[in-house]
């Protein structure tokens, strides 16, 4: 019994707060670099309606939490706030996820728009076996 409330008490932590984002690109792509781990950029904006469409359904997805919280570095910068982050990836439309290497280069073109949860977290498991891969 004591185990199990252990395990819920771990589990809960790790979906209590959501995604646990970095403040900034250059912060992100840093802590992958020391965690080994991909790097998860968002370009988003307060008013665009599919980006808050994104935020609201598949980012708030506990399965979608999990995954990303578990095997990324996650960053999310918003348009409007003029933010600083490498040019090229903006690609003239919000919201666009990007799967970055530690090393700065993107794993994939952008998934670009408002995808549900189930769709999102394919994707993570893609992008997951994939950068796999490039470590081998």
């Amino acid at each position: 019994m004591k185990m199990l409330f252990i395990l819920f008490l771990t589990l809960s932590a790790l979906f209590a707060d959501g995604i646990k984002w970095e403040k900034d690109y250059a912060t992100a792509l840093k802590q992958a670099k020391i965690l080994n781990k991909p790097m998860m950029f968002i370009i988003s904006s307060h008013t665009c309606h599919f980006c808050v469409q994104l935020e609201s359904t598949a980012l708030k997805d506990s399965k979608v939490i999990q995954k990303i919280n578990t095997n990324y570095v996650a960053a999310i910068v918003y348009m409007e706030e003029n933010p600083l982050f490498p040019r090229e990836l903006y690609v003239g439309g919000t919201p666009a996820t990007w799967f970055i290497k530690e090393d700065g280069e993107p794993l994939f073109e952008p998934l670009m728009g408002a995808v549900d949860a189930t769709t999102f977290s394919k994707a993570l498991d893609i992008v997951s076996k994939e950068y796999k891969k490039t470590k081998k």
